[in-house]
């Protein structure tokens, strides 16, 4: 999953097996701080995948490729000097609408040609994660689906929010209310934004706070459905603070976790009272749809 901070000046590239993209990948955007910005791993051609890393600085690249190389040494990571440009924006501008089952996100200048009977959500190019178009955010789309078979949520905690879309389809679709959570201050700002756009600020507010111990969030506790869409290590360290705020036969649809990593995170929620009802894979990520018994 690639996560933003901010505009990038440098690229680190590198391609390879796809085990050891994913081992380079897991090192470098776990290490502690990490020196990139945004680190991206998807499937290149049939045999190979690529790994793309960001970093605001000569020194933060060099840093990224020397963790690259160690973590993965038959990879050859190339760096590349860019342009001084916001190109988080220009890489989302101009994307096709995606469709999950009933929803479609996309910027305005292709929403209007979306279907008849379908629930639009926009969700503008920018910095925060979330546009549809990456296999964790689309798989919890389609996760929720599965959970609206069970009729619409009241209330919903959407953690790391990102955009906003996770939490902004919920409210369009009957949810009463929808919290976010998110680290980074200025998907805050953009999920509020978003919300507004959509025309559901009245029922979905972001906050800016980790985890999920915020004294709003647990006191619009219990929720009907909580989406995590963040990755595995935080997902299962989470797991005995959000499993609690969780509405009796409600929801928790996981995501931002590798296929390979679905054994760690399904340890983690399903001896705690929770069924796996609904798994989706897509672009070797996995989504995870737990409900309470």
């Amino acid at each position: 999953m690639t996560r933003w901070y901010g505009p990038a000046m440098y690229q680190i590239s590198a391609r390879g097996p796809r085990t050891a993209i994913e081992t380079a990948w897991d090192t470098l955007a776990w290490s502690d701080p990490s020196p990139a910005g945004a680190v991206d791993a998807k499937e290149d051609t049939r045999l190979t995948w690529r790994l793309d890393a960001y970093a605001e600085t000569l020194e933060d690249a060099e840093a990224s490729a020397a963790i690259i190389r160690e973590a993965a040494p038959e990879l050859n990571p190339v760096i590349e000097a860019l342009e001084d440009r916001d190109w988080v924006t220009l890489s989302l501008e101009g994307l096709p609408p995606v469709r999950a089952g009933r929803f479609i996100v996309a910027g305005s200048h292709a929403l209007t040609q979306t279907s008849p009977g379908k629930v639009g959500i926009l969700i503008e190019a920018g910095p925060a994660f979330g546009t549809g178009h990456h296999g964790t955010t689309l798989g919890c789309l389609l996760g929720y689906e599965h959970v609206l078979k069970s009729g619409a949520p009241r209330s919903v905690l959407d953690v790391g929010t990102g955009s906003g879309v996770l939490a902004i389809a919920a409210v369009k679709t009957g949810a009463l209310r929808a919290i976010g959570t998110e680290i980074d201050a200025q998907s805050v700002a953009v999920a509020n934004e978003n919300a507004a756009k959509n025309n559901v600020a009245d029922a979905f507010k972001t906050y800016h706070t980790r985890g999920a111990t915020n004294q709003t969030i647990q006191s619009a506790a219990p929720y009907d459905l909580i989406f995590a869409n963040i990755l595995a290590r935080p997902l299962t360290r989470l797991a005995p603070k959000l499993v609690p705020l969780m509405a009796r036969r409600g929801h928790i649809i996981l995501s931002g976790l590798l296929t390979r990593q679905e054994p760690l995170v399904r340890a983690a929620y399903a001896g705690r009272g929770l069924s796996l009802v609904k798994r989706i894979r897509k672009d070797g990520w996995s989504t995870l749809v737990f409900r309470r018994n």
